[in-house]
């Protein structure tokens, strides 16, 4: 088995997913922090849920969701010429998935109300919504997303249930750093095992710490 081959497609993925899960939490974390409307705490329980469904049954739905016979799946099939079960596509949606609720968590707490008065000053004194936005809002927010993505990244790097079942296990293709894992062990190769094992906590520790440090700072 070749030892490179997992980390760097579990990388790209989770890089790929992170991007997503960036852009929607960030989004999404600022207009439920800011908002109050009828039937907010059943989406809001709808975002976060993947925190808590197990794996198996996120990977399940996303094959219902996205199965040759949901009318999604069968127009990306015709789109695409392809099914996106067992694609790479498919172990970004999972990550996305899976990673969603810590970015969107650590959005709405960063886009809190916790600074309104500040940005209604700037308002008071001619700023433009955009304005306000980039040169206030954003910085203040800045470490908590920070956070939120660098926690999604490190999720997403090491989805498994989710993937497993609506990406399966190819390799080069869906086989990522948790499946290679669990193939080493199966067949014996604990060397192997090891060495994807010791890579994953490295890069988990390290952007871990990274967050940690981040969080230190917003303290002091």
């Amino acid at each position: 088995m070749n030892f490179f081959e997992p980390v760097w497609l579990s990388l790209q993925i989770a890089l790929f997913a992170s991007v997503v899960v960036i852009i929607l939490g960030t989004v999404i974390g600022r207009i439920m922090a800011r908002s109050s409307f009828r039937g907010k705490l059943v989406l809001e329980t709808f975002f976060i849920c993947p925190m808590v469904l197990p794996p198996t049954v996120i990977g399940f739905l996303l094959i219902v969701i996205f199965g040759k016979n949901s009318p999604i799946g069968q127009m990306i099939e015709r789109v695409f010429d392809h099914p996106i079960i067992f694609t790479k596509w498919a172990a970004i949606i999972a990550a996305v998935v899976v990673s969603f609720p810590l970015m969107y968590q650590a959005a709405k707490i960063g886009f809190s109300n916790e600074h309104i008065e500040i940005e209604e000053g700037a308002q008071d004194l001619g700023a433009n919504a955009w304005k306000v936005f980039w040169y206030i809002t954003l910085p203040i927010a800045f470490r908590s997303l920070i956070g939120g993505a660098i926690l999604s990244f490190v999720r997403a790097l090491g989805e498994f249930g989710a993937t497993l079942m609506f990406a399966g296990n190819i390799p080069g293709k869906t086989q990522t750093i948790p499946m290679a894992i669990y193939i080493a062990i199966d067949s014996g190769n604990m060397t192997l095992a090891w060495l994807w094992v010791i890579t994953t906590i490295v890069l988990s520790i390290g952007f871990l710490s990274f967050t940690q440090v981040l969080q230190r700072k917003k303290d002091t």
